[in-house]
């Protein structure tokens, strides 16, 4: 089960300002359109594949073209169905690693908020 979002406040200098500073990062969305860029070129490639078969089976007519032309589909449609896998794995890590960059900066800010809390306790209260 998926922790609840936590709702992070708009920076009083706004969106630039965030851009600029590396205070919230873009990872997540960039990352996002470089997953489904790489995986529409595995389905273009998954696509050449069945062309490559069939390609293959028209060249030859005789039963060894049809033959060899089944393999190559096979083939090359598991291959496609790795690269998948191994693309979404690959972005899933790229994704984890950023998301805890963001837990930590999240955790930093908490603790100062703590420190600044248990200084203003200590102090003691002015006449």
């Amino acid at each position: 089960m998926r922790p609840p979002e936590t709702t992070v406040r708009p920076t009083p200098r706004g969106l630039l300002w965030d851009f600029l500073t590396f205070d919230k990062l873009l990872t997540g969305p960039v990352l996002h359109l470089i997953y489904w860029a790489g995986l529409g070129l595995i389905v273009l490639m998954g696509f050449s594949v069945i062309g490559a078969a069939v390609g293959v089976a028209l060249r030859d007519i005789s039963i060894a073209g049809m033959l060899l032309a089944i393999p190559v589909l096979v083939g090359g449609l598991l291959v496609s169905a790795a690269l998948a896998l191994l693309w979404r794995g690959c972005c899933e890590f790229f994704m984890a690693v950023f998301r805890i960059a963001e837990d930590l900066s999240h955790l930093r800010a908490a603790a100062e908020r703590d420190a600044a809390r248990t200084r203003s306790a200590q102090q003691p209260p002015s006449a």
